[in-house]
């Protein structure tokens, strides 16, 4: 069986996978630099705009008041 390599998606570096503790990083402190983009929201996910939350109905299905 081959070891199969891979390209860290952080700094490109090469690494076997079956090997390699972070993967699919070469390192932690590359992980971390992936985890610090998601946060930032310098990576996202495509996809619709959330809708405005609106507050959820009463139990029985009526609206609730508004309060004053």
């Amino acid at each position: 069986m081959s070891q199969r390599g891979v390209t860290c998606p952080t700094c490109g570096r090469e690494l076997e996978w079956a090997v390699a503790p972070f993967r699919p990083f070469c390192s932690e402190r590359c992980r971390l630099i992936d985890l610090g983009a998601w946060l930032s929201e310098q990576r996202s996910i495509p996809g619709d705009a959330a809708a405005p939350s609106e507050e959820p109905a009463a139990p029985d299905g009526r609206e609730k008041p508004l309060r004053s």
